[in-house]
This record gives C-alpha cells, sequence and structure tokens, in this order.
C-alpha cells in the first residue's frame, strides 16, 4: 500500500470504495453465491467509472479480479468436494476413512478462503477511502 495520494478527491475516492463495498455486499445479500455476485457489483462500477479515473479503475478492477479469483476457488472446491464423496460412495463408504480428513481439510481450507475475503475486501475499502493503492492476495490478474 501506498501513502494518501492528495491528487484523488472524494469522490473519487468513495467510487474506489464502493466497489469493494459492492462486491461484499451483493455478495453477503446473495448468499455468497459463489462471487458471481462480487464480480457484478464491482464490475458494474469499473465499467461505468474506469474511464474517468484511474485511481477508480484501478481499485474496481482490483475487486473484479479478486472476486472472480474467490469464484475459481470456489469452483475448484466444488469440484474437489464431489470428488470425495463421489470416492466414498463408489467404496460403499468404506472410502470414508481416508475422504473424511480430506473433507475436514477442505473445509477448513474454504472457512479460512473466506474468512481472508471477508477481511481483505474491508481492508481494500479501507485502503481506497485513504487515496491508498491495495493489491489482493491470491488475486489472479484477469482484467488489466
Amino acid at each position: 500500500m501506498s501513502t494518501f495520494d492528495p491528487i484523488t478527491t472524494q469522490e473519487e475516492r468513495g467510487w474506489a470504495m464502493a466497489a469493494h463495498l459492492a462486491a461484499l455486499v451483493l455478495a453477503l445479500l446473495t448468499s455468497w453465491l459463489v462471487g458471481v455476485a462480487g464480480v457484478i457489483g464491482a464490475g458494474a462500477i469499473w465499467l461505468l467509472k474506469r474511464d474517468s479515473s484511474p485511481f477508480i479503475a484501478e481499485h474496481a478492477r482490483e475487486a473484479v479480479n479478486f472476486n472472480l479469483s474467490m469464484l475459481v476457488y470456489a469452483a475448484v472446491a466444488l469440484a474437489f468436494g464431489a470428488v470425495l464423496v463421489g470416492a466414498t460412495v463408489l467404496t460403499l463408504g468404506l472410502g470414508v476413512i481416508l475422504t473424511l480428513p480430506a473433507g475436514l481439510a477442505l473445509l477448513v481450507a474454504v472457512m479460512a478462503i473466506a474468512v481472508m475475503w471477508l477481511v481483505c475486501s474491508i481492508l481494500a475499502a479501507i485502503a481506497a477511502w485513504n487515496g491508498q493503492r491495495y493489491r489482493y492476495p491470491l488475486s489472479i490478474r484477469i482484467l488489466n
């Protein structure tokens, strides 16, 4: 994160913060909907404001990329969970000896990613309001 940029206006900081909060609020209101709502919320602000301010565009792009990344991670976790359930069913329940610990590890990983998503979204919104840059961890840079 960089220090406060006095060149950014309060309106720019508000829009940048809104990109992070729109993703957060929409995802929470739609029961997380595996990141789709977060992408739509941040994406709408990116589409509307990307040409009017580089600061807003940067924050909105970061929010879109992060929420798209969370969508990818959720899809991978869902696929892995389906494989674990399938392995348990195919072994007529005997595979639960191996799949139960793996399933619990998957659950812990998903919960850790969810907490990271929540905390990082809040930190990004605060950084935007303070006129600072923010780079999400574990974010796949899809939009440039």
